[in-house]
């Protein structure tokens, strides 16, 4: 891993940390040591480092701000790219944005509500990054990202790159073609719509006083732990169960949101892991509904070309 490291240092591609702890990478504040993290600095340079990382078929995963990841707490014995503040630019061509997956969907959102752009009210409280956005396809309020995405460019393995279009990225609920194949969201492009700034800004300003309202915003955790059973909602059948504030170590349903796991302070992800298969077990033992997590557990890859 050292020789790694002092390659992609060479190349001067970007930063990169030999076991740096994940803690602080992550909204929830749980993780162990990644053996490396690197934070590209460009695009270019993250091409080059993809394929110096391969090269090596060493275990691969992509780390955007953190929220909806469960890392473990042995770390990752391998190599975390995370897209962060240097790969987080826009561009705004009339009403078509372009926007590189290391850019906070809230800010995001907030910045161009301000200039009159609607499209991305939705995401006010969403604490992730635009890549992350896209390959979950991220949504709340009844909209999500592929509601607005044309196409994302798309960065493989051999260090090759192309653009998918919304079909072609095969967006469900909260899924995308990303999760079964692979490759990593370097940037995207979205239809945008001009409005009025004002009404714009009150739309998205009512959303994110609904989080604050309803959910855990000042306490570490990843956002919503399961997908919503629809036509149900998983919130609402682990508060039906009285399981709010019911904890497991340090790791606990939040009394505010059924629907939020929080770290009261020094939660292990295997404090997470059991409250998470506890809460399971009694929702389908009193409502026989399976639900099926949001959050991804870490590590995952089990090679260099199983991007996650």
């Amino acid at each position: 891993m050292r020789q790694l490291a002092n390659e992609l240092e060479s190349l001067d591609v970007g930063v990169v940390k030999v076991d740096e702890s994940l803690k602080n990478h992550t909204t929830w504040k749980i993780g162990g040591a990644a053996s490396i993290l690197y934070e590209p600095s460009s695009l270019k340079g993250l091409q080059s480092a993809l394929r110096a990382i391969t090269a090596r078929n060493l275990p691969l995963f992509i780390l955007g701000r953190g929220s909806n990841v469960l890392i473990s707490d042995e770390g990752i014995p391998g190599v975390v790219i995370k897209l962060g503040d240097q790969m987080a630019s826009y561009t705004l061509k009339g009403t078509l944005l372009t926007v590189e997956a290391g850019c906070s969907l809230i800010k995001l959102a907030t910045t161009l509500s301000k200039k009159g752009y609607s499209g991305l009210e939705f995401a006010a409280g969403i604490p992730g990054s635009l890549g992350g956005a896209v390959y979950m396809n991220a949504g709340a309020h009844g909209a999500d990202i592929s509601s607005i995405l044309t196409k994302a460019l798309i960065l493989f393995p051999d260090g090759s790159l192309k653009w998918l279009t919304n079909k072609e990225l095969n967006f469900d609920y909260r899924t995308s073609v990303l999760q079964r194949n692979g490759g990593i969201c370097v940037a995207a492009e979205f239809q945008m719509e001009q409005g009025n700034a004002s009404s714009i800004r009150e739309d998205l300003l009512k959303n994110k006083s609904y989080r604050k309202e309803t959910q855990p915003w000042t306490d570490p955790c990843c956002g919503s732990v399961f997908r919503n059973p629809l036509p149900n909602h998983a919130g609402k059948l682990i508060e039906e169960l009285g399981l709010k504030g019911f904890s497991i170590g340090d790791a606990e349903v939040s009394s505010v949101h059924g629907n939020f796991i929080i770290n009261k302070g020094d939660a292990k992800a295997e404090d997470v892991l059991k409250l998470i298969q506890y809460v399971q077990d009694k929702v389908e033992e009193r409502f026989e509904i399976q639900l099926q997590t949001e959050v991804e557990f870490v590590p995952l890859a089990k090679d260099s070309s199983d991007l996650q």
